[in-house]
């Protein structure tokens, strides 16, 4: 998982083998180990609603499944999955999840092509 983060934009892209282990069930996710050694993690989880987690060692960003399973039908795709999750007293944390397209078009070309 790749995380971009700019004011209050934050960008998680996945790739197809990642968005199969999220369909699967399982979380995706990224852990970087700062200089002063702490360690954190990020992970993306499928989930009855959008929300959003902190954890002691980082945060878990919760998709909705059924948004997150009529994405990924209509890939490949260069639009992604936009929401806005609500902040206390300030401006949302507007997010957006999508898939690396050019990982989607190579690897659903192959499947197309082995299927004919």
């Amino acid at each position: 998982m790749k995380l971009q983060l700019q004011g209050q934009t934050l960008r998680l892209r996945i790739d197809e083998a990642e968005l199969a282990q999220l369909l699967g069930g399982a979380a995706v996710g990224n852990r970087t180990r700062w200089p002063d050694g702490r360690l954190e993690s990020q992970q993306l989880i499928l989930g009855d609603a959008h929300g959003w987690q902190r954890h002691a060692d980082g945060w878990q960003v919760a998709l909705n499944g059924a948004d997150v399973r009529a994405f990924a039908a209509r890939l490949p795709s260069r639009d992604g999955l936009e929401l806005a999750l609500p902040v206390p007293g300030g401006e949302p944390l507007q997010l957006l999840f999508d898939v690396d397209v050019r990982d989607s078009v190579r690897q659903r070309r192959g499947k197309k092509e082995e299927g004919a």
